[in-house]
């Protein structure tokens, strides 16, 4: 199985969004180029995340896009929920795990238990979850930057 461009663009932006939020509305070309995700695109990503009710828009000047609730409060599966058509490993199944044939197939219960786990595993990852984990790679790679920067004075 796998996960369109839609969700993990989708993902990467609400990431992206709860880092930079710092009390005002961030650009969705900020993001764009932060993220290096086509505007085009993401703006698409973001008229189903606002319908999702997951982000709100402000219009105007200093305008851009926040998060609708705290980041603890989205989880992965809300967002995918939001961008994709379905979170179904197979294509006999409807949106609520049910078999979509005239008999339900001998598999089905494989089938079920997949999305059953890839559902609760996306459900327990919130943003808040991901953004903790960016600080720290951010904060990670800037040290190994700093460290690197010392180094290279301390050569010459």
């Amino acid at each position: 199985m796998r996960l369109s461009t839609k969700s993990q663009y989708a993902v990467r932006a609400m990431v992206r969004l709860s880092l930079d939020h710092k009390g005002s509305p961030i650009s969705i070309r900020e993001i764009a180029r932060t993220e290096n995700i086509s505007l085009t695109y993401l703006e698409q990503l973001f008229a189903k995340l606002r319908r999702g009710k997951l982000v709100v828009s402000v219009r105007g000047p200093g305008g851009g896009y926040a998060l609708a609730v705290p980041a603890a409060q989205i989880s992965l599966d809300q967002i995918i929920d939001s961008v994709e058509e379905t979170l179904v490993p197979v294509s006999c199944m409807d949106d609520m795990g049910q078999c979509s044939c005239e008999e339900e197939c001998l598999t089905h219960s494989v089938w079920a238990g997949l999305s059953k786990h890839i559902r609760g595993y996306f459900s327990a990852i919130s943003i808040e979850d991901l953004t903790n984990e960016a600080q720290l790679l951010i904060a990670s790679r800037d040290n190994v930057d700093v460290s690197q920067e010392k180094m290279m004075v301390l050569e010459d």
